[in-house]
Parts: structure tokens; C-alpha cells; sequence
């Protein structure tokens, strides 16, 4: 799994390609947008909403920061390692 952060006035926007099991990874962003994020993480809290979209080939997630809030792209990208290994069986 490869991905890009890219910030912007109202959050987060991560592109991720080469899923190794997409499905998988699918269900863990859905388990998130739905309030049932497990990452080591507490940028959770400063979430306002997720938009997940998916193609062929890509993962569109777009972050939207509570009002008052900034994500931490260095504590994001911890949540989606974390995430890859426990899609992919790392952890």
C-alpha cells in the first residue's frame, strides 16, 4: 500500500494505490467513518467527517477537521501504517 497526504484549508486529503487487499482496507476506513476507528492514535477526536470514495485503481479519503481542529499528517500517517498492518497481517 502507497499513499499521499495532501493538506488543504478544511483537512486532509490521502490518495492510496497498490492495495494489497483493497476489500480489507475498504472495511477498516468504513469501521472508521463510522465511529469505530482503533488506531493508536487521538486525531480521531478532532475528526468531523470521512469521505471515502474508490475506483480501480485508487482510495480517495478525504479528512475533514472539526471546527477549530488541524490534523497531525505525522499522526495520520501513523494511523495508516497501523492500518495496513493490521490489513495486512503485520501487527
Amino acid at each position: 500500500m502507497k499513499y499521499r497526504i495532501e493538506s488543504n484549508e478544511s483537512g486532509l486529503d490521502i490518495k492510496i494505490s497498490e492495495a494489497n487487499d483493497k476489500q480489507k482496507l475498504m472495511q477498516a476506513f468504513q469501521e472508521c467513518q463510522e465511529g469505530r476507528c482503533s488506531c493508536p492514535t487521538q486525531e480521531y477526536t478532532k475528526l468531523g467527517s470521512l469521505e471515502i470514495e474508490n475506483d480501480e485503481n485508487l482510495i480517495y479519503l478525504k479528512l475533514r477537521a472539526k471546527s477549530n481542529e488541524q490534523f497531525d499528517e505525522a499522526e495520520i500517517s501513523k494511523c495508516l501504517e497501523y492500518t495496513r498492518g493490521q490489513v495486512e497481517g503485520d501487527q
